[in-house]
């Protein structure tokens, strides 16, 4: 199969990815395939064929709510196929659901063998990204058994059970093992098919979790759609305030990122265990609560749909640091990164299960809060989590560093992440020559949300805590840091902002995209912020789809690096709402314009990451090989881009003006 052809369905917190012909051949590295669950694929093995031959794709998979394919077995011009097989599938939470109809091409009767292989190899989803590494499972145990409707996969190691069911109506005549797997059968039907006549078969496959609810039985496609259409129409039927000089492409590409975020959606508990949705990272390998996704996907979302905000902030209060676990990074007071639930991290062989390793998801907890009460005129989430925001802040000054060395740092976690920005791949935070800076380093864009953390979480104190000494403290704090930043970050040559400062003070002298958030969150006064921002429009750094992570031109520079040089929707929607703050509409448009042409070439769905060629080198943007799709911030871009268009205010002269909501 062709994984560039897969098809991929998504709802709520279950994803497939399924080749052209509906199957699922176990594929391991950057794009496997399968049904996934709770981090674990509980399908790795569906390989159909008709008559003892695999049929050939008529019309390959595809399709949004359900996929949907044809197929037929081998035939020739003078001998044309017996039958025709119509295949559809749906997910809906922890199942699978698939119904075949096998349609009789002939004036006779006939009777057609239809087989099935299935197996299940409960693969976590770190051990299939991983090239290299393997892990240790001591006492691992997997088996099938075979019952009168399917086949059930079993996987038993110490306390943790998981288990996939596959379910068949009609039942199959026979269940036996495959030669193919240890643990794959082969389920076989012979179907009585009429003259011109069709049989069905509907399938299920259902995966039952370790540790989690079993799922609601789904009896077909039709029902997996009904019930993803129940839960998505209300998210995606409210209309969106588009202005009258929309640019085209802007309601195309709001409507798909729309839909692809009421997929994202995962379910998640808040601080008194109550249920709440939240915009999980992506697929196929971030299904799960993101503190970083999630911020920036809410505040994008914010003016349109708050509900995605309120989940998030409960959710992200519920999993706040509370202890000091080195394994982990948590630390009291600091917002959680990554909640994993799969095999791996239950064992703690990788440390995800709850990782507190983000340097930026703390203060961006801040940010979203207040915004999220001054968008709505909600203040009772506000006061209800006056202790968790007032924690978040002894953080930022306690083990955070602002009270240490006055800036937010970070320190390479060698068990974890290497850099705990956005830009979190190894090497991301460079210097010029392209070497990586050591810690503990204060990134750029960091500082940035801890100033406008600050500055917010001042407001919240003094208009509903009733504790204007406290907010008095914040805005001092915020105003030396605003000061202090320019005068250890501005680098007089470039006229642009370093990347970081390293573990010695020194600037890290990269010319990064990580400047242009500093247009958003404020802490750039408007002269120099508008320098920034003009100077992120130039064509080293500004592609003609988007602007670059990193300019070209500069020895660490790769198009095709994951942060050195791609370009990133999410990246220039931040980017946009800051140039819409200081009144660069020219430039606030251009950016616009691209992302929406990049939307265009992609079926109106903006990837996680784009490669760095420029226009000029290629007519269509080029993909980047490992982009998660759909992926949560960046459908959420267009909103961020109607944010933009909308809020842009006429450049002037004098102190900064307030700031452009997300």
């Amino acid at each position: 199969m062709n994984a560039t052809a897969d098809t991929t369905l998504v709802g709520a917190g279950t994803f497939a990815v399924l080749g052209t012909d509906g199957g699922v051949s176990g594929r391991r590295g950057t794009s496997p395939d399968g049904l996934f669950h709770r981090d674990a694929r509980h399908l790795s093995r569906w390989a159909l064929t008709v008559d003892g031959a695999a049929p050939a794709v008529l019309v390959p998979s595809s399709g949004e709510a359900s996929a949907l394919c044809v197929l037929t077995p081998p035939g020739t011009r003078d001998e044309p196929a017996a039958y025709t097989v119509f295949r559809e599938q749906a997910v809906a939470a922890g199942v699978l659901t698939e119904c075949l109809r096998l349609v009789n091409n002939r004036p006779a009767p006939s009777t057609a063998v239809l087989s099935l292989i299935a197996d299940a190899d409960f693969a976590d989803q770190f051990e299939l990204r991983s090239d290299k590494r393997r892990y240790e499972k001591a006492g691992a145990v997997r088996t099938a058994l075979a019952h009168a409707e399917g086949v059930t996969f079993t996987y038993e190691r110490s306390e943790w059970l998981s288990r996939t069911a596959v379910c068949a109506s009609p039942a199959p005549v026979s269940v036996e093992p495959s030669d193919a797997q240890a643990t794959a059968h082969q389920l076989d039907w012979h179907l009585e098919l009429p003259a011109h006549g069709a049989a069905e078969l509907l399938l299920t496959v259902t995966a039952y979790a370790h540790g989690a609810p079993a799922p609601a039985l789904v009896g077909s496609p039709a029902e997996a759609v009904a019930e993803h259409g129940a839960l998505t129409s209300a998210f995606t039927s409210t209309p969106l305030p588009l202005p009258a000089d929309a640019p085209e492409g802007l309601a195309a590409a709001c409507a798909r990122g729309l839909s692809d975020l009421a997929a994202l959606r995962v379910p998640a508990t808040g601080p008194d265990g109550e249920r709440v949705c939240v915009p999980a990272a992506g697929v196929p390998w971030f299904l799960t609560l993101f503190g970083r996704d999630s911020l920036f996907t809410s505040l994008f979302a914010l003016p349109y749909r708050p509900e995605l905000a309120e989940g998030t902030l409960r959710a992200l209060a519920a999993t706040q640091g509370t202890e000091y676990d080195t394994g982990r990074g948590e630390q009291p007071g600091r917002i959680v990164h990554e909640i994993r639930h799969g095999e791996l991290a239950h064992f703690r062989q990788v440390p995800y299960g709850r990782y507190y390793g983000s340097v930026d998801a703390t203060p961006l907890f801040l940010v979203l809060l207040e915004s999220y009460t001054e968008a709505t005129g909600d203040r009772e989430l506000a006061t209800r989590l006056e202790l968790q925001a007032r924690a978040a802040v002894t953080w930022m000054f306690r083990d955070g560093g602002l009270d240490d060395g006055g800036y937010l740092v970070y320190s390479p976690d060698p068990q974890g992440l290497v850099n705990q920005n956005w830009k979190d791949s190894d090497g991301a935070v460079c210097f010029l020559d392209g070497t990586q800076a050591e810690g503990p380093i204060a990134v750029a864009e960091a500082q940035g949300y801890a100033y406008d953390a600050l500055v917010r979480t001042a407001r919240l104190a003094r208009s509903l805590w009733d504790d204007a000494t406290y907010a008095d403290r914040l805005e001092s704090a915020a105003a030396d840091l605003r000061a202090r930043f320019l005068r250890d970050f501005w680098m007089p040559g470039p006229d642009f902002p370093a990347l970081a400062l390293d573990g010695a003070g020194r600037q890290v002298d990269s010319l990064a995209s990580d400047a242009g958030h500093l247009l958003w969150s404020g802490i750039l006064d408007e002269r120099h912020a508008q320098r920034v921002g003009r100077r992120l429009l130039e064509d080293d750094f500004f592609s003609g789809w988007a602007i670059r992570t990193l300019a070209s031109g500069q020895p660490g520079y790769h198009p095709l690096s994951y942060h050195r040089g791609t370009s990133w929707p999410h990246d220039n929607a931040v980017i946009l709402l800051g140039l819409a703050r200081c009144g660069l509409r020219d430039e606030t448009r251009t950016v616009a314009l691209g992302l929406l042409e990049a939307s265009a070439h992609h079926g109106h769905r903006l990837p996680e990451v784009m490669a760095g060629y420029s226009r000029a080198q290629h007519p269509r943007p080029v993909p980047y090989p490992h982009s998660c799709s759909p992926q949560a911030w960046a459908a959420a871009t267009p909103l961020a881009v109607l944010t933009a268009l909308r809020t842009a205010r006429p450049a002037e002269v004098g102190p900064p003006a307030p700031r452009a909501r997300p």
